[in-house]
């Protein structure tokens, strides 16, 4: 009888020892804080490389989804795939000893994986992958489990880069460029670069939940009229001015917090030199990721809002480019330089494409609707995303709001009209809540908007 008392007393230290061991592992890997720092890596290598926004949105896009599809197998009782839900993604392979995967640990080297894969230079992650490999081991993670987690994660990897190349990209890259034609109303390229048009074929990109890059019509913007001061045309043009000559300290802070310009040109005499931010997307990112810190939100959780905020950045932008270049709508810099003041320049650098609708409220729109509905409306929020650019940090009552004074800061900038923004803004809110209305990432119930 003693005997027996002494077995169990030693399987209970033994099982407390083991208890103690496996928690020290998924600690370490477990932690969200390892997913919001590899979105960031992935975020230095689209700012350092000066990948463009929308090229940006699909690098995160499949990167994300990548991850979140890792997550789902693991937690099919919490967690719905992809594939079906996005109509052309083929069902994604289960892992063949699914006990034997760390499914965090895999996500995040799927991640990283796919973010290889489509930026660049080769490899620009593989250090941080070798960093996250000798944590884990450092941290007791079974080598069988180890083993396991870089197959899946390598499965599920080479599964959503395959489906990837479907997406109409690379047929873009031969595509033929943009016919730039000095019209009435037509957008031109725009100093100090006078660059063309930037990806004048994004609308052919397959989107992920809008039907086609033209589901969410807007309505046309108002008929170029620049010698009828009582046109709409041209109180636009005129009200964009008087805001940027007669801008408040408060106005150019949002202008330049909101920026986001990943290649701006600084033209000082005859020097010139380029200066790099985060793009809108890289920026929205970064807010995801305060978001979902802010929020306490655990490891699977903090990966399928980041997956959903990609898909709305990514189907944004298709929705946005397709309007305008059906549009190719004048910028406020040309209108006003060559009609009002030649003298006149704009707070911020003018983009390379054309003015309607607003890029930055579209996707920023879409990006608050999906956090709205994911975490709640009237969360409040200190994004700190452009301090390391020098540039003081901004407080929202709201993800909403930020979207709002994200898209409104463009006009301070000088870059939009009013209307363009507004109209952007309606037309990323539609972008976002369908994207709510027809993800079903979760099996639980999630907060209402």
């Amino acid at each position: 009888m003693k005997r027996s008392k002494n077995i169990l007393f030693i399987i209970a230290v033994i099982n407390i020892i083991l208890g103690c061991s496996n928690p020290d592992y998924k600690r370490v890997l477990h932690n969200p804080s390892l997913y919001r720092n590899a979105v960031k890596k992935l975020n230095n290598i689209v700012l350092e490389n000066n990948f463009p926004p929308v090229i940006a949105s699909r690098n995160y896009a499949y990167a994300n989804i990548a991850a979140y599809e890792v997550i789902a197998a693991g937690n099919a009782s919490r967690y719905n795939s992809l594939s079906g839900q996005i109509k052309h993604l083929p069902k994604v392979p289960v892992p063949k000893n699914k006990d034997l995967v760390d499914y965090p640990f895999a996500a995040l080297l799927a991640f990283c994986k796919v973010g290889n894969a489509v930026t660049f230079p080769e490899g620009s992650m593989d250090e941080y992958v070798n960093q996250l490999k000798e944590n884990a081991k450092e941290a007791g993670l079974p080598n069988d489990k180890f083993e396991e987690s870089i197959l899946y994660a390598d499965t599920v990897a080479k599964h959503i880069l395959k489906w990837s190349k479907g997406d109409n990209y690379l047929q873009t890259r031969s595509a033929s460029k943009y016919s730039v034609r000095d019209e009435e109303g037509r957008w031109i390229p725009t100093p100090p670069m006078y660059s063309q048009a930037l990806e004048p074929h994004w609308a052919e990109i397959r989107p992920m939940i809008l039907d086609s890059a033209s589901q969410i019509a807007c309505p046309a913007p108002p008929k170029f009229d620049i010698k009828d001061k009582s046109s709409q045309f041209y109180k636009n043009a005129i009200q964009v001015k008087t805001i940027v000559d007669s801008l408040t300290k408060v106005q150019k802070h949002i202008a330049d917090f909101w920026d986001d310009n990943p290649f701006k040109l600084n033209v000082v005499g005859h020097v010139s030199y380029a200066t790099k931010k985060f793009s809108p997307a890289g920026h929205w990112m970064n807010i995801v990721g305060i978001a979902t810190q802010n929020n306490k939100d655990d490891f699977n959780e903090t990966v399928s809002i980041y997956a959903e905020a990609s898909i709305a950045l990514f189907d944004g932008f298709i929705s946005c480019w397709e309007v305008k270049f059906k549009t190719n709508y004048i910028r406020p810099e040309t209108v006003i330089t060559k009609f009002i003041d030649e003298n006149w320049r704009p707070y911020i650098q003018t983009p390379p494409f054309p003015e309607y609708t607003s890029g930055h409220a579209v996707i920023s729109a879409a990006t608050a609707e999906v956090l709205t509905a994911r975490i709640g409306d009237n969360v409040a929020l200190k994004d700190t995303s452009e301090t390391e650019f020098g540039i003081a940090e901004r407080s929202f009552k709201s993800f909403r709001q930020a979207a709002k004074e994200a898209g409104m800061s463009r006009v301070y900038g000088g870059i939009h009209y009013v209307n363009s923004c507004n109209v952007g803004s309606m037309q990323g809110q539609k972008v976002g809540k369908l994207i709510v209305d027809k993800l079903k990432l979760r099996k639980y119930k999630t907060k209402k908007i």
